[in-house]
């Protein structure tokens, strides 16, 4: 009688739990939206994958960029030189690859509006977060993945609008880098030496192609040639052989592209819908936007940044 009387306590208290665990399995049984391992993840998949598994959170590290620091994050085409021989880019430089690479770069900035200004120039692009930025909670891991693979995937979507005969053989790569500049005289001294960079680059590359195509040296050839010469002697080999006086060639070739904010007025028509003597009349509507324009202009002297000087103030 004793052991009948436990048994019974015991099916009282286990009986009302059971049903209340069941009952949702049954409705989803009954509506046809019932899955094997449903009853398994209502009950305790939630509460196991919190206690058993988020420790793996642990081993993430952490890279949230200083406070009060210019952010820069700079990609770089990856193994270019073989990307633009295989696409067949003309020498020295092809107005259809600068421009798609702009292009790629105002729907990075169009995309992460804390961009305050970029700069690019050959296969790579530069663009300056303001310093205040909390995009991504400041992890530079954010910063770099998502600049890097908004500009590949823009790269592929608008190749078509600038390569009209050129069929896209194999998908670019950009790898990405993030640097920190505490003040504003960092952030300028980076940019000029960019800048810096193309003019060395571009003028080399002149050079160089110039003794190739039009004077008939093989690319060994002209490497010998331009051993050891300075930019002195690179301008006279251009002037004297080719007649070409490198202060004359575009800036776009010689500075490289700066983005930067501009307000521009959007004039669109719609239908009007009101009542009067307006309805079913078209009406024009002006809108001011923002826009990444480009520029090719000097960034080491002083004029850009006092003509723009809303780049380096607080936002």
């Amino acid at each position: 009688m004793q052991l009948m009387w436990h048994l019974n306590s015991l099916t009282d208290l286990i009986l009302p739990t059971t049903l209340r665990i069941l009952k949702p399995w049954f409705k989803r049984r009954a509506s046809n939206t019932f899955s094997p391992v449903s009853l398994f993840t209502t009950s305790c998949g939630g509460s196991m994958a919190k206690t058993k598994f988020e420790y793996v959170r642990k081993f993430e590290t952490d890279d949230t960029c200083l406070r009060n620091c210019w952010i820069v994050v700079r990609l770089d085409g990856r193994n270019f030189h073989k990307f633009a021989e295989d696409h067949k880019f003309k020498k020295p430089n092809d107005d259809r690859a600068i421009h798609l690479m702009t292009r790629c770069a105002q729907a990075v900035m169009e995309c992460l509006e804390d961009i305050v200004v970029a700069y690019g120039q050959s296969d790579e692009y530069s663009f300056v977060f303001k310093k205040e930025s909390n995009w991504f909670k400041r992890r530079a891991s954010k910063f770099m993945t998502h600049v890097a693979s908004h500009f590949s995937s823009s790269y592929v979507f608008y190749w078509k609008d600038y390569f009209h005969d050129q069929e896209l053989l194999y998908p670019p790569g950009f790898d990405g880098r993030v640097i920190l500049y505490p003040s504003d005289q960092n952030l300028r001294d980076y940019l000029s030496w960019r800048q810096a960079d193309c003019h060395v680059n571009n003028l080399y590359n002149t050079v160089f192609w110039n003794l190739v195509l039009k004077g008939g040296l093989t690319n060994t050839q002209a490497e010998e040639r331009l051993r050891g010469t300075l930019s002195s002697d690179k301008n006279e080999i251009l002037f004297s052989e080719f007649s070409i006086n490198y202060n004359n060639e575009p800036l776009m070739y010689r500075k490289g592209t700066v983005l930067v904010w501009t307000k521009e007025v959007e004039t669109r028509t719609k239908n009007a819908k009101g009542s009067g003597e307006e309805k079913g009349n078209d009406i024009v509507v002006e809108k001011s936007v923002k826009k990444a324009t480009p520029l090719h202009c000097d960034l080491i002297g002083d004029k850009f940044w006092e003509e723009h000087p809303d780049i380096l103030m607080d936002h």
